[in-house]
């Protein structure tokens, strides 16, 4: 169990990681715009062609996002999964040896009279 949310983990934060510099490396919806007015200047000429790197980036990070919503999901699965115990924790205390036992109450003490008492009680 341990190995599986271990490797869980890993997966879910290699998604993030990777999720991050894609969406950080995409152009915005407003670059778009800016460059129909002629201020952007080398989007034709990339690996993936004119607009082939926008629908791989974008497909990809879907996929990546997909990954890391089904991890989250399995490692919450996992983690809420506890050990079954067939009884409580404090079946297995004992008391330490150096401790005595509680002493015992003390006496009552008498009832007051006499002059201290309060009249009409």
């Amino acid at each position: 169990m341990n190995i599986l949310f271990t490797l869980l983990l890993v997966l879910q934060i290699g998604a993030a990681v990777a999720m991050i510099g894609l969406i950080l490396v995409q152009h915005g919806k407003g670059a778009d715009a800016g460059a129909a007015f002629g201020s952007g200047g080398s989007g034709s000429a990339s690996l993936f062609g004119a607009s082939g790197s926008a629908n791989f980036l974008s497909r990809t990070t879907a996929v990546l996002a997909t990954v890391f919503l089904v991890s989250t999901l399995m490692l919450a699965s996992v983690g809420s999964k506890r050990p079954v115990s067939s009884g409580s924790v404090l079946d297995g205390v004992t008391a330490p040896a150096n401790v005595s036992p509680a002493p015992a109450p003390a006496e009552p003490a008498a009832p007051v009279t006499g002059a201290a008492q309060i009249p009409g009680k």
